[in-house]
C-alpha cells in the first residue's frame, strides 16, 4: 500500500529481528486473521489510533477502512466518536468498547451487558485484545516517531483489493 516500497513500521521494527517476526505473527492473527468482520477491525483500529494519537496507525488503516468497505464519510466520523452521527448499534457499542478500553483499561459491567448478546466470547476476546495490541503499536510508533508512509497512487494494491473483497462478502 506503500507504492512498492515496505511501510515504515516494518522497516523500523524489522532493526530489531527477533522481535519483529514474533509481533507479526501476533498482529497477523488479529488483523487480517481476526473473527470479527473486517469492517470492524477497522472501525477499532481508526478509533484507537484517533484516541492515541497516531497519525500512522491513522493514515494507514484509513485506506484499510476504505478497502474493508468503511464509507470515507463513516471512516472520518470514527474521530467524533460513538455518539455521533448515524451509527449501527453494533458500530456504537464497537467505538463505545475502544473509549472504555483507552480510558479506563477495562470495560464497565453495563457495556458487558450490551455487548454479549452481540459477540461471542472469541469476539470479546478478540475485541479486548485488538484494542490492548494497537494502543502498544500507536504508543510505539508515536514514542520512534515513524512518519506515515507516503500515499500510493494509482490502482489499489493486491492487499486493498482482498480486504475490500472480504468487507463486501462479509456485509
Amino acid at each position: 500500500m506503500t507504492g512498492g516500497q515496505p511501510p515504515n513500521i516494518f522497516t523500523t521494527l524489522a532493526r530489531h529481528r527477533r522481535l519483529f517476526r514474533r509481533w507479526l505473527r501476533f498482529a497477523g492473527a488479529l488483523m487480517p486473521g481476526g473473527v470479527l468482520p473486517r469492517a470492524d477491525t477497522e472501525l477499532v483500529i481508526l478509533r484507537v489510533a484517533h484516541n492515541s494519537g497516531s497519525e500512522y496507525e491513522w493514515r494507514h488503516h484509513e485506506r484499510l477502512g476504505a478497502a474493508a468497505g468503511l464509507e470515507s464519510e463513516e471512516i472520518e466520523r470514527v474521530r467524533s466518536g460513538p455518539t455521533a452521527g448515524d451509527w449501527s448499534p453494533r458500530q456504537r457499542l464497537l467505538l463505545r468498547a475502544a473509549d472504555e478500553l483507552h480510558a479506563e483499561r477495562t470495560i464497565s459491567d453495563s457495556l458487558w451487558e450490551e455487548l454479549r448478546p452481540l459477540y461471542s466470547d472469541r469476539e470479546l476476546i478478540e475485541l479486548c485484545m485488538l484494542v490492548g495490541h494497537y494502543e502498544m503499536v500507536a504508543m510505539t510508533l508515536n514514542a520512534l516517531a515513524v512518519q506515515p508512509d507516503p500515499l500510493r497512487s494509482g490502482p489499489p494494491s493486491r492487499v486493498a483489493r482482498l480486504l475490500r473483497r472480504a468487507g463486501r462478502a462479509r456485509r
